[in-house]
């Protein structure tokens, strides 16, 4: 061990802020490879291993380490978010490991092997000199862009347990791709705009006729918004009960957030129908100031009833209770409806389609098995269109 990995490994043990870069794979090996004095096999052994897990990265330690670190949630950072001053022990820490993190993007693999110079080939791996003091000081200036912690990895998230975690493939669908809708889809973008201004926003109900966009319009609202530090966090209906988790993880942080319910609807009966009202009506401990919540769903009415439940309920103040029921729509301040597009506008979607997939193709022609293959499946829909289109390519 030569005294500078010596150094190197000292200082890396003693991480304080950002220690739970630790926790991660390609640190820990690290830190074993600078502290190995035993035989070569061994520290050859440690050196493949330590590259192997930077596929992810494209065997990039630079890459890896600047992600790792802008990913880390710890007091500095927390501190800054809340726009509070951390305490000058922790900040003289967090600038003294940021310039070990500088260091450690000089290392190749003949500095992190001085002493196998007659073992043979050596696994070697990319490093790029980076300034973490000054990547880091950028990061914290645009906070409310760029996040923190897991929110800085994704633009679109998914609740599995207690953990949130980034959807892998996300849907990476734009606005401009969309034909039709323009009215409900702008209100949309003005009532996110207002969340990423900080003005009041209204939670969004877009309800109507399945295959018109309503999904795919919130998505790409959110990517539309990402750079100016909006995430979604997509939950099921069943995963309603965690609502109040998430809502608990993201108040303090300076991003704003989409709670997205996709295909929402409740019996009369359902144990969630609560959790969502309790949002929706502003409850301290359901709904965070940094978030709004966008519904779908193909009822304009969200909870099902059947007129026997009418008919048959001995509830002594039953229309009170259906009044409720029926309410929950109306709890959210902007609703959106997508109706079946008229004939006109379903075939001026697939022209456009058609076009911008380079299809040629008679105009009556394509108007015409358009027509058949709505027909088949019983309805006009910008879905059915480019089920339609992708069938012909």
């Amino acid at each position: 061990m030569t005294q500078e990995t010596h150094q190197l490994a000292c200082q890396l043990a003693s991480l304080s802020v950002f220690r739970g870069l630790l926790e991660k794979k390609p640190m820990a090996l690290l830190l074993q490879l600078l502290k190995c004095q035993t035989d070569p096999c061994e520290k050859l052994s440690l050196m493949g291993a330590f590259v192997y897990s930077l596929a992810e990265s494209g065997c990039c330690f630079s890459d890896f380490l600047t992600r790792a670190v802008c990913e880390d949630e710890n007091l500095y950072v927390k501190s800054i978010a809340r726009g509070q001053t951390p305490p000058p022990s922790v900040e003289a820490n967090a600038q003294a490991e940021l310039r070990l993190f500088s260091r450690l993007t000089e290392l190749n693999a003949q500095t992190l092997c001085a002493s196998l110079d007659d073992a043979g080939y050596i696994p070697q791996f990319e490093n790029h000199v980076t300034d973490f003091v000054s990547v880091y000081a950028q990061r914290m200036a645009n906070i409310a862009r760029y996040g923190y912690g897991v929110f800085a990895t994704a633009g679109m998230f998914r609740v599995e347990g207690q953990s949130i975690l980034p959807v892998e493939a996300a849907d990476d669908i734009t606005l401009s791709q969309f034909i039709g809708y323009e009215s409900q889809r702008q209100r949309l973008l003005d009532n996110t705009q207002a969340l990423v201004d900080g003005r009041p926003a209204a939670n969004a109900l877009l309800c109507g006729d399945a295959g018109t966009g309503k999904s795919s319009t919130v998505k790409a609202c959110a990517n539309h918004f990402f750079d100016q530090g909006v995430r979604l966090i997509e939950l099921r209906k069943d995963q309603l009960f965690s609502l109040s988790y998430v809502m608990g993880r993201i108040a303090d942080n300076p991003l704003k957030f989409i709670i997205f319910i996709d295909d929402l609807s409740f019996n009369k009966n359902d144990d969630c129908f609560s959790m969502l009202k309790a949002a929706l009506e502003g409850s301290a401990s359901a709904k965070a100031s940094n978030a709004v919540i966008y519904a779908t769903s193909n009822r304009r009415h969200i909870v099902k009833e059947n007129f026997s439940d009418r008919a048959t309920s001995d509830d002594v103040h039953h229309s009170d209770t259906v009044q409720e029921l029926l309410s929950l729509s109306d709890r959210f301040g902007l609703t959106l409806y997508y109706e079946r597009p008229v004939k006109r506008l379903y075939l001026d979607i697939v022209h456009q389609l058609a076009q911008r997939h380079g299809l040629q193709m008679d105009e009556n022609a394509l108007d015409l098995q358009a027509e058949a293959f709505a027909l088949a499946r019983g309805s006009r829909s910008p879905r059915a269109a480019e089920q339609f289109i992708k069938s012909l390519l």
